[in-house]
């Protein structure tokens, strides 16, 4: 069975079901690696840095019988107390107030304070799904069930589902699993879209990937992308972007020596981006210093945060 017309323009089938589904928990367990896995395309950007989502990042899957409209957030803050950490935290608990069902996702084996933290903005009365994810890394399988059983005392989870989301087992059981909690009803958006974000935001945000990726343990706290010109010429997309740096020593950072480390950010990010948009990409890429951005509203709500 395939989705017919009337299903790709909102029209009501049978059982169909369509909802939209919170992905949360604390930096790096893996919320954002879940959310490309479970839509099978790249959306939101990944590393092994703390805080490499800032946004709320939408993916869509759409099947036979359902549409899920997945929301990855950024993972909830308890250190680095400024403008930027509240702003991910009112992002966080916002998105739980909307939707229909939450994933929380938690490590393998591992609950600690901010888990616990995470746990405690749930809304009351909302379905929500465990996902222990990395379930590949625990190096006692036994340790699984006695985990589950401890997580169970935590809060009244609807499902519990483990995963690995790096290596995709038991990513089509979680589907599986979420379905029945989703509202019947029309489908929310058509049946090829993968996300609600625009062309603009996806370029920025798969730049600023590579700014955590090839700057490491050097990245400075204060860094953020903002695209200045976004203009599209027949299947070529001229993207205009400027990378945002808190001091002016950072920008020797960004930069590197003969410019060569920004050559190489701004050329992976480029490649990257033609993928994604299916085209040619021309990208143009330079520094600019913005004091304090990262503890102003005003300049937060110019670099696109909610």
């Amino acid at each position: 069975m395939s989705i017919t017309e009337s299903e790709q323009h909102g029209e009501s089938v049978g059982d169909y079901r369509s909802g939209y589904v919170a992905i949360v928990g604390r930096p790096n367990v893996g919320k954002s690696t879940l959310l490309n896995r479970l839509i099978g395309q790249k959306v939101s950007i990944i590393s092994r840095k703390a805080q490499t989502t800032r946004h709320r990042v939408t993916g869509i899957l759409t099947t036979d019988d359902a549409q899920f409209v997945f929301v990855d957030t950024p993972g909830f803050q308890t250190q680095h107390r400024n403008a930027l950490n509240r702003n991910m935290n009112r992002t966080v608990t916002r998105v739980l107030g909307e939707v229909d069902v939450v994933f929380l996702v938690v490590e393998a084996g591992r609950y600690n304070d901010d888990d616990r933290k995470v746990v405690s903005v749930l809304p009351a009365g909302a379905k929500v799904v465990l996902v222990i994810n990395k379930v590949d890394k625990l190096a006692d399988k036994t340790q699984l069930l006695p985990f589950i059983a401890r997580m169970s005392e935590v809060y009244p989870f609807t499902e519990v589902v483990p995963v690995s989301a790096e290596r995709g087992t038991n990513a089509d059981a979680l589907v599986r699993a979420v379905r029945p909690l989703l509202p019947e009803g029309e489908s929310i958006f058509d049946a090829d879209d993968i996300t609600d974000r625009s062309e603009r935001f996806l370029a920025s945000e798969f730049l600023r990937e590579k700014l955590f990726r090839l700057l490491g343990d050097e990245l400075p706290y204060g860094v953020a992308v903002e695209i200045e010109k976004f203009e599209t010429e027949g299947q070529l997309r001229r993207i205009h972007a400027a990378v945002i740096v808190d001091k002016a020593g950072h920008k020797g950072m960004v930069i590197g020596k003969g410019g060569e480390r920004l050559k190489r950010i701004s050329s992976e990010a480029r490649i990257e981006l033609e993928t994604l948009f299916d085209g040619p990409v021309y990208l143009e890429v330079w520094v600019k210093i913005k004091s304090g951005w990262a503890d102003d509203e005003r300049a937060l709500k110019s670099l696109g945060y909610d």
